[in-house]
């Protein structure tokens, strides 16, 4: 059992994170579906989008009950163009769209209404999940994108490098991804970035390994982290390995998978955070590089099609859309 696991087993909970929901810091499952929607601006459909987020915690504990060995987990999720249409009386404090920037490469903003991602080691209950909740919001929502990801060989990306390295573990998850009472209404919810990235993998395969491993700052093989001395600038680890004013690292919690068929192929990239400043931060590197232009290589290779923001509230304020 990996340290996560023993974590979420044994303390599921603190007080003052009481009530987000599983998948929020949950370890990374094999396979996943990610649904996102809008819905339609109307009394009847926002009464029922409503009751169907409120179900899902028990839809949740309906599967884990019936399927105990498939560790599923179903993330709600609140874009942040439909919040104040959801809960109008109150918005999550740091809830804003998504950062659109463009340099070099882009990252676009594509709002949706909703997210659901849902996981597990079964990819037929993730379906069955995902066919429930569907059936439950038919007529009211259309669908945007819903894309399948699966653990790709041990935990790499479809460029053939590990993927989530930097990951926090254990209880640190809950602090890098859960918020806090700094903002009491919405303690135990989480801010989620979602960005679906495509590969040119015909592009990237045509170029040597060690430009690959001097454009990731780590190598293909064993996985072994550049020493920061040997990064380039360009590297996508120097990139994204960032400090704030105080000198501490700038985390988030990844639940990015690979997806893909014989035509197209990518990374869901997917950032859960207590703020959503790391992540703007990242992105802010990444494309606009640092005070010399040094933007990340890697987007050479793999351009985002998609962006769109999103808050996860705690269990209990899901529950609560049932008054």
């Amino acid at each position: 059992m990996s340290d996560t696991a023993q974590f979420q087993k044994d303390k599921p909970q603190q007080n003052q994170y009481k009530g987000f929901q599983s998948g929020v810091i949950a370890a990374a499952n094999s396979d996943a579906i990610f649904i996102t929607l809008n819905a339609e601006r109307t009394d009847n459909a926002l009464s029922q989008v409503s009751s169907v987020l409120a179900s899902c915690p028990e839809l949740e504990t309906e599967f884990r009950r019936q399927y105990p060995e498939a560790d599923l987990h179903i993330t709600v999720a609140v874009g942040s163009h439909y919040w104040n249409l959801l809960s109008p009386e109150q918005r999550p404090a740091e809830l804003v769209h998504f950062p659109e920037m463009s340099a070099e490469q882009s990252a676009p903003e594509t709002p949706a209404d909703l997210l659901f991602h849902i996981r597990s080691e079964r990819h037929d209950l993730n379906y069955e999940l995902a066919s429930r909740v569907s059936a439950l919001l038919s007529g009211v929502v259309s669908l945007v994108e819903e894309v399948h990801g699966f653990r790709y060989l041990d935990s790499r990306d479809l460029t053939g490098f590990v993927d989530g390295t930097e990951n926090p573990e254990g209880e640190h998850r809950i602090d890098v991804a859960v918020v806090g009472d700094d903002d009491a209404v919405f303690a135990g919810g989480s801010y989620i970035h979602l960005q679906r990235y495509e590969h040119d993998l015909d592009a990237w395969n045509r170029i040597q390994v060690k430009q690959q491993e001097d454009i990731i700052g780590r190598t293909k093989a064993d996985n072994i982290e550049y020493s920061s001395a040997d990064k380039a600038a360009f590297s996508h680890t120097k990139r994204v390995s960032l400090k704030d004013a105080e000198g501490q690292s700038v985390e988030i919690l990844r639940h990015s998978m690979p997806y893909g068929d014989l035509s197209r192929k990518g990374l869901l990239f997917a950032s859960y955070g207590r703020s959503p400043e790391p992540f703007r931060s990242m992105l802010n590197s990444m494309i606009r590089g640092d005070e010399h232009g040094h933007a990340d290589h890697l987007l050479g290779y793999s351009q985002a099609v998609t962006g769109q923001a999103f808050f996860a509230p705690s269990v209990d304020w899901l529950m609560a859309l049932k008054s």
